[in-house]
């Protein structure tokens, strides 16, 4: 199976499709980015045909590939290989060429680049066992897979205390005894699980990566118990950070979100992929209204 990727520009979705040991990224999307025009496949054309009469050979490099649309099903798209990338945004006027170019160009080399590749290849892993699947241990093999080599604490419980926009962590001094509480809340429930995910969130464990190596925690929980997971792509960016920050008082916002959300779709990777993808995107600075 294939392996599907969708990256975010300026809230853009800029999918991507492994194919023939290289990615491959939708034309359509990346114009849509870069040009913030109403009928990106209307724009690709009158570029297409531009190429065509400069004599640029550009366009007869793209393929087509079936991706996945916001209906849910796949479409036959233009494609064109991350080495073309770069000579496809020269050829589109707009201010955020550069801009776009900076990121698609050097994110990989970012942390977060970095520890999306493991990420994605946490699916295969099989690192966590069934006993261990709910408890402290499994998010700290969790934390230690995906940043493991980037940052020197991956994996270790913080000893200093933190905080962000204003709120408080759990206090390290205490947090030993908290995740000990965490860790023995009960799991039988939708309920149950997201209160035992919305207390892991404020104990925050880690100096950096919480997020995103709890909702991976989640989704094991989730498997386990309930025979479900989130189809995060389903949860608006903006809905999902407001949800949160409410959580600390008041849990329903999320609880309803990702009830929303669930699938039965455990065993399917592609759904998982995404689930990392959007995951990601989740933590994002948004470049457009300082979130």
């Amino acid at each position: 199976m294939s392996k599907i990727s969708i990256r975010f520009f300026n809230d853009k979705e800029v999918r991507a499709v492994w194919e023939n040991d290289k990615w491959w990224f939708s034309v359509v999307d990346i114009v849509s980015a870069v040009t913030d025009s109403p009928r990106p496949r209307v724009y690709w054309g009158t570029v297409k045909n531009r190429l065509k009469a400069q004599g640029n050979q550009l366009y007869s490099k793209c393929i087509q590939l079936k991706l996945k649309s916001n209906d849910g099903k796949a479409y036959a798209t233009d494609c064109l290989g991350q080495d073309d990338i770069a000579e496809l945004v020269k050829n589109i006027p707009s201010k955020n060429a550069l801009k776009f170019l900076d990121w698609f160009l050097y994110s990989d080399n970012t942390v977060d680049g970095q520890s999306k590749k493991k990420a994605y290849t946490f699916w295969e892993s099989n690192l966590i066992g069934d006993d261990e699947i709910g408890g402290v241990k499994a998010l700290q093999k969790i934390h230690a897979y995906i940043f493991g080599g980037l940052y020197d604490f991956a994996g270790q419980i913080r000893t200093l205390n933190i905080a962000k926009g204003g709120f408080a962590f759990a206090p390290a001094r205490f947090l030993g005894e908290t995740l000990k509480k965490i860790e023995n809340m009960p799991e039988k429930t939708l309920d149950d699980i997201i209160d035992k995910y919305v207390e892991m969130n404020v104990a925050h464990p880690f100096m950096e990566g919480n997020g995103r190596s709890t909702r991976i925690w989640l989704d094991l929980i989730l498997k386990k118990n309930l025979k479900k997971c989130v189809d995060w792509s389903k949860i608006n960016k903006n809905d999902y950070l407001t949800a949160m920050q409410r959580s600390v008082s008041d849990s329903a916002g999320i609880k309803r979100l990702i009830g929303d959300a669930l699938t039965e779709q455990i065993n399917d990777r592609e759904t998982f992929m995404k689930g990392i993808d959007y995951s990601y995107y989740y933590e994002q600075e948004n470049h457009t209204d300082n979130e």
